[in-house]
């Protein structure tokens, strides 16, 4: 499968959680709710998840080899900085 479209719904400036994205694969299936989180020494993806009845948060799609993670990860953060870029220069003033 491959990733299609990458969509950063939200961007957030406080907090660990720094924004929520959408991966598209082959153009017909979406993940949603796929979010990036400030670690303690990088950004990094998790996959939606759920809390079961234990309360124990588990995700209910993840990528099976690390080789897919990571394709995932870059796609998504890539997308992010792009976002951030674009909103950056949204907010200084245009200047020659």
């Amino acid at each position: 499968m491959n990733i299609t479209e990458v969509k950063i719904r939200k961007l957030l400036n406080e907090g660990k959680l720094r924004g929520i994205a959408s991966v598209t694969f082959d153009g017909m299936f979406a993940v949603h709710d796929i979010k990036i989180v400030q670690g303690d020494k990088r950004l990094f993806v998790a996959m939606p998840s759920r809390r079961d009845d234990s309360g124990t948060y588990r995700d209910i799609v993840h990528p099976i080899t690390i080789a897919a993670r990571n394709e995932i990860e870059g796609e998504v953060l890539d997308a992010f900085q792009r976002e951030l870029d674009i909103a950056s220069m949204e907010e200084s003033p245009y200047t020659h």
